[in-house]
Order: structure tokens, then C-alpha cells, then sequence
């Protein structure tokens, strides 16, 4: 296990190689990522592969055999191998690859190549690079996981001044997550009704996790009012967005760009079935990237 460290003039990332998790982000002397503690959670911003979310009791049938994957799958569980650090420094591309003990979870070969890199003055991209290296399709989802610092660091706003922004009005209307970790789609609750701005509070999280399907523009920003400081995702790509804290307390909230989600409570249980899972011929890549911009 290591940690990576990539920066230009103005920001600076760390990524662990367990997982390759991102750790850190910091601007102006701010750090932005949330930072791990177990009071809430032991975690910053997993990778989700080749699932997002719960499949019913942890199983789901394949193609190619039975799936045995935990909550988000399994690659946030693996050493990643570090393939390529750019000679300014200013991104790095980690590598993980199937293994007899991946395919005991999950039958398929691939290669999954994550690349972090700071672009302008302070803007994250992460890139997830999907490679079939068998000689049948390979059905997955990717999403990120990254949560942000309520406050942010340096301010004293509570967890209810900040605001989520859209890019225009909508309608929003969420599925509820019941027991198993199973998205309810005849179930909803209405998050908006016609506006472009959704006021952070715990009550938002009162169905454990706010997933909303094809946001306005790919985009969202969660801004404090009285600081102005916050962070923008843009995610296009993505059809799904997940936004969760953890109750009752947790400092910190996730925006969680997904191109999947949890099994759906009206689906069956094989894996190619699942609403937005990709289907990746033989020797294809899928490549998406999503951006975190910090201020």
C-alpha cells in the first residue's frame, strides 16, 4: 500500500494504491475531501466496479456463472498497481486486473485502469477505463464515491446552510432504499417539484441515499450560502447520481456519479438484466471520466 501524491501550481490530490482511492484534495489551503474517521466512515471515495450498490442478498446469476459481491463490488477491496505517473506530476493511472480471487466473486476477465488528473487551476478529473480482456461480453457498472467536507475546511457553516444547485429546474423524484440495500421504484419520494435548488438537510437522507436518474446537464454544485465555497460535478456519462451522508450527524455529504445503480426491488436477479449495466464486447474498452472543481 502507498499513497500517490499529483499537483500543479494551485491543487494538490493524494491517491492510495489500496483501492486507488482518492484521499485528498486540497485548494487554497482547504481541504475539500472528506478525511476518514470511523465515527462515521472508514472511507473517502471508493471506486464501485463492476457494480454499484447492493444486488439481492449479495448474489445475482451471470452469463458466465454465479456473482458473490458485497455492497459496490470488488475493486475498491484490491491493491492497485500504479501504470503511469505523468512526468509533471500532475496525474497518475493505476491498473487492476482480474485474479482467481475476483473470479471467484465475479466470473469475467477485465482490466480497469482509474486515472486521476488535475486539469486547470482546480478541476479533478477521474477516469474509469473498462477493458474486456475475455472472449465474452462483460456486463458492469462503474461510479465514483467521493465525499466532501461539511463544512468545508476553513468555514463555519452548519450542514443545513449549504445548497444544492441544478443547472435548470426539474422534477425529482427518488426511488426509496429498503431493506437489502434495494432501490424501490414503485415507492418514490418527490425531492423536486420545478426548482433548481434542493437546501441541504438531514432529512434529505431520511431513505438512506437520494438517487436520481438523468440529472439536468450532467451537473451539480453544493455551495455553502455564507462562504460561497463548495464543489461542482460534472458527470457526463453518468445517467444516475447518488448523493448520500451518513445519519444522523455525519460532516460530510457524497456526490456519487454511478452509470448504474442497486438492484431494482422489480427486477429479477441476473446480472446482464440490471437497468443501465453495460454490456462490453470482447476485447473493447469503456471510458468515462467525471470532474470534481473545487472553490
Amino acid at each position: 500500500m502507498a499513497i500517490v501524491t499529483i499537483t500543479n501550481d494551485t491543487c494538490t490530490a493524494q491517491v492510495d494504491t489500496m483501492g486507488a482511492q482518492l484521499l485528498s484534495m486540497r485548494f487554497d489551503d482547504r481541504e475539500y475531501l472528506w478525511q476518514r474517521d470511523e465515527r462515521w466512515w472508514g472511507r473517502t471515495s471508493p471506486i464501485l466496479f463492476p457494480i454499484v450498490g447492493n444486488i439481492r442478498n449479495g448474489e445475482a446469476m451471470s452469463e458466465q456463472g454465479p456473482c458473490h459481491m458485497k455492497q459496490h463490488g470488488v475493486a475498491r477491496n484490491y491493491e492497485h498497481r500504479v501504470v503511469d505517473v505523468a512526468a509533471d506530476g500532475t496525474s497518475v493511472t493505476f491498473e487492476l486486473c482480474d485474479s482467481s480471487e475476483t473470479r471467484e466473486q465475479y466470473p469475467y476477465a477485465f482490466r480497469l485502469n482509474m486515472t486521476y488528473a488535475l486539469v486547470g487551476e482546480a478541476t479533478l478529473a477521474q477516469t474509469f477505463s473498462v477493458t474486456n480482456t475475455g472472449s465474452v461480453t462483460l456486463p458492469f457498472s462503474v461510479g465514483g464515491h467521493p465525499a466532501f467536507n461539511i463544512p468545508v475546511e476553513g468555514t463555519d457553516e452548519a450542514f443545513d446552510e449549504y445548497d444544492f444547485t441544478f443547472a435548470e429546474p426539474w422534477h425529482a423524484e427518488c426511488p426509496k432504499i429498503v431493506e437489502g440495500g434495494l432501490a424501490d421504484p414503485t415507492d418514490t419520494f418527490v425531492v423536486l417539484d420545478g426548482g433548481d435548488t434542493l437546501p441541504l438537510t438531514r432529512s434529505c437522507f431520511d431513505y438512506d441515499t437520494m438517487v436520481f436518474n438523468h440529472v439536468p446537464g450532467n451537473t451539480v454544485s453544493l455551495t455553502g450560502r455564507r462562504s460561497g465555497h463548495g464543489v461542482r460535478v460534472d458527470f457526463p456519462g453518468f445517467d444516475y447520481l447518488g448523493v448520500w451522508s451518513m445519519a444522523p450527524d455525519a460532516p460530510f455529504v457524497a456526490i456519487e456519479p454511478w452509470t448504474g445503480h442497486a438492484t431494482l426491488t422489480t427486477e429479477d436477479d441476473v446480472l446482464e438484466h440490471k437497468e443501465g449495466i453495460t454490456l462490453l464486447a470482447p476485447g473493447a474498452t469503456d471510458k468515462r471520466t467525471f470532474t470534481i472543481t473545487v472553490f
